[in-house]
């Protein structure tokens, strides 16, 4: 299960990159983080507006409701939906899961 986590702001989403992926895709889950694959190569910080840019689309959030907290240049990140409860992000994980199957 993806561990949320409440922020003051928000809901915080741990997220493992794979940059330079085929293409872009929620590839599920791993060790409590959302995996997100882009075909983005990690170069000057492109790779995280890719994976910000798939994160909104996959999730139902405009990309003004999500900042990177930490995790810059690392594949382990971590990502503020502004203003969404954890209820509200683990309902649209759950959403996004079952259009998976």
């Amino acid at each position: 299960m993806i561990e949320l986590t409440d922020h003051p702001r928000g809901t915080v989403l741990p997220v493992r990159a794979r940059p330079g992926a085929r293409k872009n895709a929620i590839l599920g889950e791993h060790a409590g983080s959302l995996r997100v694959a882009v075909a983005t190569k990690p170069e000057g910080g492109k790779a995280n507006v890719a994976i910000l840019g798939v994160l909104a689309q996959a999730l139902g959030f405009k990309t003004s409701q999500i900042d990177l907290l930490s995790g810059q240049t690392s594949r382990e990140k971590r990502f503020l939906i502004v203003g969404q409860t954890i209820d509200e992000v683990r309902g649209r994980l759950d959403a996004l899961t079952k259009e998976q199957v």
